[in-house]
């Protein structure tokens, strides 16, 4: 039991360097306790001290409660320099858990590795994270034998480490779109164009694995984006049909998206079969079906009123996310993305990251983070000029992607 490994792990641990300090405070599991429950900064530290330690020689559940407070901790705090030194050993220990954990141990590694590459950055540090955890995390997302709660959190860490990580790097960014693209591939039509019969909790794998897909198709060069949508608009509109209301949503979602990466490149762009498509669309915005729940039945008429005035006129309904004095618009589909994909990983802790980590700070372009004092606040500019600044500011950062994406055409 864990109780009776506690001595003598712990008395082997304590001549060791860094987990000495902070096993010398207590004795005993209580201590190994105290550390897994991680609130505060500085119990944060203490566990991230003692990661190996936890990993190696305790139970499951031990480990699983060590993973939760990572997954706090990294959601609500930037822990950068912290994370400096010592991240290979907790990425060893992730790796560890995705290959031989249980299912639950699993589906959290995977939420944390997306948590780390965050707090790591685009920089070396978070490319040499994503090379280690990328071959696990594909491996898991495309094994059928897989839990689907595992599965589902992998593909989602895989597109939110890739886009941090692997930007810049066509053949990740390729073989990570690849395996997204082979499991919801799965929901395509049949060759009798039927849609496929499938299993509970498939669709919500196949949402995941579509809506890093879309993520990551932000980052593609104008060649692949041609291949995309002429290979994958048909299907998806088929896809509209789907009974399953959340991947509807994802499909709709990415239909639009996909539509505003077409007009990125060629501003006449025009699916080819637009008038059937919005026929789908106007059928899913007024859906009155009974045997639908009543929440499902408001919230995708909804987004698919969105999606059908930005096919129809490219209207988009402009969203303000506040946080602290200052404040991004999401004016677009990409935008929009982006996002909700940091919004799914960091949850509540969003907020926190837009103020403070330079990472989302350059992808909304808010620049360095604020130093507030009271001559700063009394310089404050007009929310009008915020917005204007930042949206200028992201539609430079998608000019600057655009010619990356050029670079990366050849190689591609």
């Amino acid at each position: 039991s864990d109780d009776d490994l506690a001595s003598e792990v712990l008395s082997h641990y304590s001549s060791t360097s860094e987990s000495a300090s902070v096993i010398e405070e207590g004795t005993g599991t209580q201590t190994i306790k105290n550390i897994i429950h991680a609130q505060t900064l500085s119990q944060i530290y203490k566990l991230c001290s003692c990661f190996t330690l936890i990993f190696v020689f305790f139970s499951a559940k031990t480990r699983l409660a060590a993973l939760e407070s990572l997954r706090l901790g990294f959601s609500f705090r930037v822990l950068y320099e912290f994370l400096l030194e010592r991240r290979f050993t907790i990425s060893d220990c992730l790796e560890r858990s995705l290959k031989k954990g249980g299912v639950e141990e699993q589906a959290a590694a995977a939420t944390v590795c997306a948590l780390l590459c965050v707090q790591l950055g685009g920089g070396v540090e978070g490319e040499e994270g994503f090379k280690i955890f990328r071959p696990i995390l594909s491996s898991i997302l495309i094994d059928s034998c897989a839990s689907l709660s595992a599965r589902q959190s992998c593909a989602r860490a895989l597109g939110m480490c890739c886009y941090v990580s692997a930007s810049d790097d066509a053949e990740d960014l390729l073989k990570s779109i690849g395996h997204l693209e082979s499991v919801f591939v799965g929901a395509y039509p049949l060759g009798d164009g039927t849609l496929p019969s499938v299993k509970a909790g498939i669709p919500a794998l196949h949402s995941a694995a579509l809506q890093s897909w879309a993520l990551l198709c932000t980052l593609c060069p104008a060649s692949r984006i041609n291949t995309i949508l002429n290979h994958h608009m048909p299907r998806l509109h088929a896809c509209l049909e789907s009974s399953e209301v959340n991947f509807r949503i994802a499909v709709g979602e990415t239909i639009a998206l996909l539509c505003e990466l077409g007009r990125d490149i060629d501003q006449e762009f025009e699916y080819e079969d637009c008038d059937a498509l919005c026929d789908s669309l106007k059928n899913l915005a007024t859906d009155g079906n009974k045997h639908r729940a009543k929440n499902d039945r408001r919230k995708q008429r909804s987004i698919f009123r969105e999606v059908l005035h930005y096919i129809e006129n490219e209207d988009f309904t402009e969203e303000k996310i506040q946080f602290g004095i200052e404040a991004i618009y999401i004016d677009g589909w990409m935008r929009r993305r982006i996002y909700d994909a940091f919004k799914e990983v960091l949850e509540s802790g969003v907020r926190h990251h837009l103020q403070f980590n330079p990472l989302l700070r350059d992808i909304f372009g808010l620049g360095p983070p604020l130093i507030l004092d009271a001559s700063v606040k009394a310089s404050r500019i007009s929310r009008t000029e915020r917005h204007l600044f930042n949206s200028a500011a992201f539609k430079a950062r998608t000019k600057l992607r655009n010619k990356v994406r050029d670079k990366r055409a050849d190689v591609m």
